[in-house]
């Protein structure tokens, strides 16, 4: 058997596009685009990872494809749109990203199971989602299923992000009432911060994914019904 080329972890930003987010659509594009450059400033880190850029509304749009942030030189812009359909989103994680880790794998290297980071400023829209999200999370069904990072602020609820997160310490709320533009602003620092740091432990013998909590928000807690 060939020696792998290198060991990828595969990385999804997937932003709320609905139309309450309106008022910080700059400040969704600012984190964006100092995700990037900050990925950029580090190539020794980025050619661990791959970077895709998806936001969701009532459909899903492709602001960027996985991508080596090496050689990648547009910057992803999100628009807003309609409502908060978080089935969509699932869904089309679901069909996206088995084909990606067949494509990475196809180029010869070894794939890290892929990480979402999800944030939303509402409550889902939809009546599917939590069958949209039980097929993207089912590993018997689906070997490449993600862990989730679920950020959630303005009306989202604790118990709806806990549910979204794939384990229980991967769910974060920001404080109710708080400014939406530094929570957009923090939460994508603790997303560079965490690629980052899962970047570095790739390179140890024993590698990790590695959240960071966002400042202002607080681990959600599920609760345990019957």
């Amino acid at each position: 058997m060939s020696e792998a080329r290198g060991v990828l972890l595969p990385a999804y930003v997937l932003v709320d596009e609905s139309a309450s987010m309106g008022p910080y659509v700059d400040d969704l594009s600012a984190g964006l685009v100092s995700l990037c450059e900050e990925l950029r400033a580090a190539p020794m880190l980025a050619a661990k990872l791959r970077l895709a850029v998806l936001g969701f509304s009532d459909d899903v749009r492709v602001h960027l494809a996985v991508a080596d942030m090496r050689q990648e030189t547009n910057l992803p812009r999100v628009t807003v749109r309609g409502s908060t359909n978080y089935g969509a989103a699932f869904s089309d994680l679901a069909g996206r990203i088995p084909t990606d880790v067949r494509f990475l794998r196809d180029q010869g290297y070894k794939v890290h199971r892929p990480v979402v980071f999800f944030l939303s400023d509402g409550q889902p829209t939809d009546f599917g989602w939590k069958r949209a999200l039980g097929k993207l999370t089912d590993r018997q069904r689906m070997p490449a299923a993600p862990n989730i990072i679920a950020c959630g602020m303005g009306t989202a609820q604790r118990q709806t992000i806990a549910e979204v997160a794939s384990r229980p310490e991967f769910g974060f709320i920001a404080q109710r009432g708080a400014d939406l533009g530094r929570a957009i602003s923090e939460f994508f620092h603790a997303l560079t911060a965490s690629l980052i740091a899962s970047g570095q432990a790739l390179n140890s013998d024993h590698p990790q994914l590695v959240v960071t909590r966002p400042e202002g928000f607080s681990i959600v807690l599920d609760e345990v019904t019957p």
